[in-house]
């Protein structure tokens, strides 16, 4: 029996979908969908029923799958035998991530993960609104928001902090902001309230009225390039904020938020080879990166500015 069948018949019934699988697989879904109908001809059995979630197992399926899954794991324990086990790492990771997180953090992170295996295939998706484990858009999700059940392994990947800043030239024009009744004064950068991607964003509340708002956006770097050019106030993540040389801490005693990043990814591919060693890259990566995360790479204070 071919084992690359078994493979895509694995996928396949971890997925529920051809493209899902497929993506996952690093082929085209016609190829998943050839290599399991030859599976099924080779057995003489029907291992799927399509309906309108996607492909769901027979009885026939739902008998080979635990036979398939211990074929799998053997396979695993033989790539980690290997003398450099990096080499034969293949297949396809889809990681979804906030934007801000995704696009300053993990594309530097994911540049070496992809130097050390060089057969693993990785997609980013950093993005200003949720990515959906549920419809099979990710196979690792990072986001703010833990979910209270599903079929998920869940990790507190890290902690994050987040400030006031404002644009130095901004300062230079209206003057230094000292304590929160100088907020009063000033107009305000934030999300579009019923577009964010998290409850967990609307910061201003605790420091402004919504009317002192002046221009909203979904995405967390187009606010941090308008308030670099001087549209106003906003806070911003210091692990973005605080490398932009455009820009100032207001007031880091006072006006400080810490907010929590919690990584994702279904049950069912826990022990997939490649899952696993993205996971496990992702964590450690992030454990490393704590003091550019926490803000403790200096900033000047705009206070007396």
């Amino acid at each position: 029996m071919d084992w690359d069948n078994l493979r895509f018949f694995l996928e396949l019934s971890r997925a529920g979908r051809l493209t899902t699988a497929a993506r996952r697989l690093g082929v085209d879904h016609t190829t998943v969908s050839r290599r399991v109908q030859t599976l099924e001809k080779s057995l003489g059995v029907a291992l799927f029923i399509r309906d309108t979630t996607g492909y769901v197992l027979t009885e026939a399926g739902r008998s080979l799958l635990p036979q398939v899954e211990q074929m799998e794991g053997a396979s695993v324990r033989i790539e980690q035998a290997l003398p450099n086990p990096g080499e034969s790492l293949s297949g396809q990771v889809r990681i979804g991530a906030t934007e801000g997180y995704g696009t300053l953090i993990l594309g530097g992170q994911l540049s070496e993960l992809s130097q050390r295996h060089p057969h693993l295939h990785l997609d980013l998706l950093a993005l200003p609104r949720a990515v959906r484990l549920s419809r099979h858009e990710a196979d690792i999700v990072i986001t703010l928001e833990r979910p209270e059940r599903g079929p998920f392994i869940i990790t507190k990947l890290t902690d994050y902090v987040l400030r006031l800043y404002a644009g130095k030239d901004y300062l230079r024009k209206h003057g230094p902001i000292r304590n929160r009744d100088d907020l009063s004064k000033h107009r305000f950068v934030s999300y579009v309230d019923d577009l964010v991607f998290s409850k967990e964003l609307l910061f201003l509340d605790e420091i402004a009225g919504s009317g002192a708002v002046g221009l909203r956006s979904t995405s967390l770097l187009a606010q941090q390039e308008a308030i670099a050019a001087g549209a106003g106030l906003g806070i911003l993540p210091a692990f973005s904020a605080d490398s932009d040389p455009r820009l100032q801490v207001a007031m880091p005693e006072q006006i400080r938020f810490i907010r929590t990043f919690w990584m994702l990814m279904p049950i069912e591919l826990k022990d997939i080879a490649r899952m696993r060693v993205t996971w496990d890259f992702l964590k450690q990566a992030a454990e490393q990166d704590q003091a550019r995360l926490h803000g403790k790479t200096g900033m000047p204070d705009a206070g007396g500015s």
